[in-house]
């Protein structure tokens, strides 16, 4: 658990859903078709540290990472940032505490805009905060933050490489000098080159400046690399968060163990447990999640329990939090039950 002096953000319980259409059933009644993202969700992020929120497409990591960014609105739970609540804040207050958390989206060249030169992309956001000149860094001198030429100023994206754009991304995110900087699949869609770049860029600017990160990624190697922490989150719900090296070395969930035994291989993985089923089948839609666990339809320690009964966020003696009926007898290095 993070302390409250060191806590940073706070999303607590947080609901976010949304509205589909309403369609007749064959009985005449209105059904909705609609979901719920994001199920009663508490994630703590402290300063200066790296979180990473991990999980197969689809599970709400996303979702979840807008809503802490507000660019989501929770239907219901709380957000808070530096012990500020922001869940409601509109207007003005929400556009000055989006200059301390910023986001590097996904697809490195579509989120930048093809009619922006790489200097006007960097320095957008000085023109949406309307900072005064004096106040504003230099567009070489962001490129420069994240290793990137200054020759590549007048360049338009289609001129610059997946890296390149990823950087411009991360400079682009730097320039209003935020405290939470959430990276959505950093590494996507670039070679093992440029993502080994990108992801070494991430782990100095932590250190260097001091930045706090929300790292979403489906990638655990990803995870496994940068992160202090490692949420796991499945079908909207967080099911296990811990220290990133006792959560490999020891999977408190099933479906942790799952994600880790379907992962490429990387390094050392010999106390991991190994008789655990291949991850195999497919989520459960949103619109319709299973009763009880909702990974109780791919777990094989699933009993009547599990089907029944939604586990609640137990946490251990050593502070990791685990949603699971049978974490014990699944983590024990000792002979497993299945189903």
């Amino acid at each position: 658990m993070t302390s409250l002096a060191l806590q940073l953000v706070a999303a607590e319980d947080v609901i976010v859903e949304f509205e589909g259409r309403r369609r007749l059933s064959a009985q005449g009644r209105g059904t909705s078709t609609g979901l719920r993202a994001v199920n009663r969700v508490t994630l703590r992020i402290a300063k200066s540290e790296i979180v990473g929120l991990v999980g197969e497409s689809g599970a709400g990591k996303t979702t979840l990472a807008k809503a802490i960014l507000r660019l989501l609105e929770p239907k219901s739970g709380r957000i808070t940032f530096d012990g500020r609540d922001i869940t409601h804040i509109r207007g003005r207050s929400l556009r000055e505490m989006r200059r301390e958390m910023q986001m590097v989206f996904q697809e490195p060249h579509g989120s930048l805009s093809p009619r922006l030169t790489v200097k006007e992309t960097v320095e957008e956001p000085y023109r949406i905060h309307d900072i005064p000149r004096e106040g504003r860094r230099d567009a070489g001198e962001l490129l420069a933050s994240v290793d990137l030429p200054a020759d590549l100023l007048h360049r338009f994206p289609h001129e610059i490489s997946g890296g390149q754009a990823r950087r411009v991304g991360i400079a682009r995110a730097l320039a209003l000098a935020p405290r939470l900087v959430v990276a959505d699949e950093p590494t996507s869609g670039l070679d093992v080159s440029a993502a080994a770049s990108v992801l070494n860029l991430i782990s100095a600017l932590r250190d260097e400046v001091g930045l706090a990160y929300l790292i979403v990624t489906h990638d655990l190697a990803v995870a496994g690399y940068l992160a202090d922490r490692i949420a796991v989150m499945y079908l909207g719900e967080i099911v296990e968060v811990g220290p990133a090296r006792l959560v490999f070395e020891q999977p408190l969930h099933p479906y942790t163990q799952l994600l880790l035994s379907a992962r490429p291989e990387m390094g050392d993985t010999s106390s991991v447990v190994d008789d655990v089923a291949t991850l195999s089948g497919e989520m459960p839609s949103p619109r319709d999640p299973p009763p009880g666990c909702r990974f109780h339809t791919r777990c094989q320690f699933a009993v009547d329990l599990c089907r029944e009964v939604t586990p609640p966020i137990e946490i251990t003696t050593s502070g990791r939090e685990v949603a699971c009926h049978r974490w014990r007898e699944i983590s024990d290095p000792g002979p497993k039950v299945p189903k």
